[in-house]
């Protein structure tokens, strides 16, 4: 404070003409000397010292710099607020002291510990520390900060193992009691929001009987030298003041007379205890004396280095920050230069509201103060590490600015030593991260740090690691295995390229061609008896029809579409009922012959060619007329089937109108019942080659397919739906065309002795 005030008067440009004057009191750390010496202040002091000319008035402070501890900040701000003299602190950093409301006066240099307390849980969530234990000063700075600390600690989702207090006055029990919870404690990262005072204690005890390694964190102790005794706490990592230095310090410093010692206490006392000597009267009769060849250019103390300066940074801040909040209120700026009037009757309340508007820099370092009295927060990220030589230093290893982006506020430019001088950084979980695929539970009676790790159920996942929460897939979606990622659902469907498409089609594809080959045999014998006997053109047309029926079963395989569902159930139902109207028509004439062989008999003449036609265009006129209400009104379309298989689409023809697709099936069924009752009425008609047996069989084995078809088709799943009917559908075409015209190809083949009139009109033979 004196090098700046001496600069300052030193100076042509800030306060030129202006002389600032200054007294200096030791509060000794406590309130009540603290507030003493504030009160002593207030009042103004004895005119005695002000004499002549060189001073404007009478013993007014114009503002006060200090205290270093916010709790004596805290009682000297509420003491001089009426008196509107401003306090700049260079070391309070209670957040609490941000409140204009009760403490109008106060400023500072030196950021709040709401920003340090910001910065502690940014750190501890950029390393990925969730699990910490929490010491601190039983204090202002300490529960104050250490309140700050917790909130934004829970915001970043960390969780606090314990939070003990203590203070420089409390016995060695409880000093030793905060050091047992540290060394039974789980949490390896301890963040200690302390003065320097109160931790010295603290790891003092910790020495004696060492804890398990433990990683530290801090605000501004790490940053003093004579913390740095402790090895066990190599690694430590904490937030300090930005260090600077000030050109002409050291040299200001070390340029102390025995003249200057002598004449000053605080000197005599600080040179004594440097150089191991007694000034004067104050040595004993065995005590070495001070004789003045003392070198102090050759003292290494912390006094003599100035490489660290943090906190002396921030009285230099201080005291320039009233100078130009002086020099606001008395001088004038003209043309580049400065008129001071130092007899000007000058207020501290004028000095308190320039001191809101200072903004400048010094030694590259700017100089403002927001609304609520702070600085922009920037700290130095400091790193206990090992020499080469065993002890410890302090290394400046990055930057921590507030004013930057969220996310951005760390600025990391060196390697960092963590505990017992590791270079992996530790880990201090209640428990371990969740995957992806999983999600956390939290365990009964336990800070939300502490979680078990359960699977995602089926259908959901999660993909992002300590999520809280699995989500559904879309619904054309479904979770990989590790249900970490939605994939696709693969599309099911009957195809031509899988065994069963492929055996169903060359079934379909050999029925079609055995009709065909049928027909080419009837052909080639149509004048045979036994081909004209069995009515060729009703036998031609069921031919042609069960070859439609055969290949009315492709539509079925392959990917569904709309046109394709309309054309599988339309070309199904109609060539079926073709199929079954001709043989209706052949059951009907089987037993209309056998009628018209009776004496007297002219039935033949109702059921002749022409009445077979229009019988057979008749009921498959009817299946048309049906098709086409279908699939006006309500026709089947191409539908991704979701809720049979949760893990796959099963690509299906939806009926449209069920109603519409039984009436099909059902009209079908109807012929099919009718043919079979005529069949088993003509069964044993006295003829040596009876067509209405062999129409009994293939009728007999029509209905149980299709009645077995009807509960199969209703349970099976997915694409086994459509193999089902396909197999209805050829099963029932190859019993028809087995066992109505096998028997007869058998015959025009083989037997061709029996393919003539005499044997098939012979009734006694079998």
């Amino acid at each position: 404070m004196v090098f700046a005030i001496e600069e300052i008067n030193n100076s042509t440009e800030l306060l030129p003409g202006i002389k600032l004057g200054y007294e200096i009191h030791d509060s000794c750390s406590t309130v009540p000397v603290a507030m003493h010496v504030t009160f002593q202040l207030s009042n103004g002091l004895d005119p005695v010292f002000y004499t002549g000319d060189n001073c404007s008035q009478s013993g007014l402070v114009m503002a006060i710099v200090g205290e270093s501890e916010s709790t004596q900040s805290i009682s000297m701000s509420r003491i001089i607020g009426p008196f509107n003299i401003p306090l700049v602190s260079h070391f309070a950093t209670c957040a609490c002291l941000s409140d204009k409301q009760y403490y109008p006066n106060f400023f500072r240099t030196v950021p709040s510990d709401q920003f340090l307390a910001d910065a502690l849980a940014k750190l501890l969530k950029h390393f990925g520390w969730t699990w910490i234990g929490a010491v601190r000063s039983d204090s202002d700075y300490g529960n104050n900060g250490m309140a700050s600390f917790l909130q934004a600690a829970q915001k970043e989702g960390i969780c606090v193992e314990y939070s003990e207090s203590l203070h420089r006055t409390d016995p060695r029990s409880r000093i030793q009691r905060v050091a047992d919870v540290i060394r039974r404690s789980t949490a390896v990262v301890i963040v200690a929001f302390t003065y320097s005072p109160e931790l010295t204690l603290l790891l003092g005890e910790l020495s004696l009987k060492p804890s398990p390694p433990r990683q530290w964190i801090g605000g501004y102790w790490p940053t003093n030298q004579e913390m740095l005794k402790f090895n066990f706490c190599a690694g430590a990592i904490g937030f300090g003041i930005q260090k600077s230095v000030n050109p002409g310090l050291r040299e200001f410093l070390l340029d102390l007379s025995p003249t200057k010692v002598a004449a000053s206490p605080v000197l005599t006392e600080f040179w004594e205890d440097a150089f191991n000597c007694r000034m004067g009267k104050n040595a004993a009769k065995d005590e070495t004396v001070c004789d003045g060849t003392e070198d102090i250019q050759t003292l290494k103390s912390p006094y003599t280095d100035t490489s660290q300066l943090r906190g002396t940074n921030t009285v230099y801040k201080a005291v320039y920050a009233i100078a130009h909040a002086i020099h606001s209120a008395a001088c004038e700026d003209a043309n580049s230069t400065a008129q001071c009037d130092k007899f000007t009757r000058m207020e501290s309340k004028q000095v308190l509201s320039q001191l809101k508007k200072v903004n400048f820099s010094q030694n590259g370092y700017d100089v403002s103060f927001d609304a609520n009295g702070d600085p922009v927060a920037r700290y130095d990220l400091v790193n206990w590490q090992q020499s080469e030589s065993g002890s410890i230093e302090m290394v400046t290893v990055g930057l921590y600015d507030a004013s930057q982006p969220e996310g951005q506020e760390f600025s990391i430019d060196r390697n960092l030593t963590w505990m017992d001088g590791g270079k992996d950084v530790p880990v201090s979980v209640c428990s371990e991260s969740c995957p992806p695929g999983t999600r956390k539970v939290l365990q009964k009676g336990k800070p939300i740090c502490c979680y078990d790790c359960i699977s995602c159920p089926e259908g959901e996942i999660s993909n992002t690691t300590d999520s809280p929460n699995c989500f559904p897939c879309p619904k054309e979606f479904w979770p990989n295995a590790e249900r970490d990622t939605c994939f696709p659902k693969p599309v099911e469907f009957l195809s031509f390229d899988e065994v069963l498409g492929i055996i169903l089609a060359a079934f379909s594809v050999a029925g079609a061609c055995l009709a065909i080959v049928t027909t080419a045999i009837f052909f080639r014998h149509r004048t045979s008896p036994i081909v004209r006997a069995n009515n060729s053109e009703l036998s031609f047309l069921l031919l042609f029809s069960l070859t439609l029926c055969f290949l009315c079963s492709l539509t079925f395989i392959g990917a569904p579409s709309d046109w394709s569902c309309r054309l599988r159930h339309t070309a199904f139902g109609i060539t079926f009922v073709l199929c079954m109207s001709c043989v209706l028509g052949k059951t009907v004439v089987v037993l209309m012959a056998f009628k018209a062989t009776l004496p007297g008999s002219n039935v033949m003449k109702w059921f002749g060619p022409l009445q077979q036609r229009i019988t057979v265009v008749s009921f498959t006129f009817i299946q048309v007329l049906i098709c086409t209400i279908w699939l006006c009104l309500s026709p089947p379309f191409r539908f991704e089937n979701l809720t049979i298989y949760k893990e796959r689409i099963i690509l299906e023809c939806a009926l449209g109108s069920a109603i519409g697709f039984w009436v099909v099936i059902g009209y079908i069924g109807l012929l099919a019942l009718f043919c079979l009752v005529l069949a088993v009425l003509a069964r044993k008609l006295p003829d040596n080659f009876n067509e209405a047996k062999l129409i009994t069989f293939s009728m007999l084995i029509f209905c149980a397919v299709w009645i077995t078809f009807i509960p199969a088709y209703v349970s099976s799943p997915g694409k086994f739906t459509v193999a089902v009917e396909i197999f209805a559908i050829l099963a029932s075409s190859f019993g028809l065309i087995l066992c109505i015209f096998a028997p007869k190809c058998y015959i025009i083949l083989f037997k061709p002795e029996k393919n003539t009139k005499k044997h098939l009109m012979n009734k006694n033979q079998s």
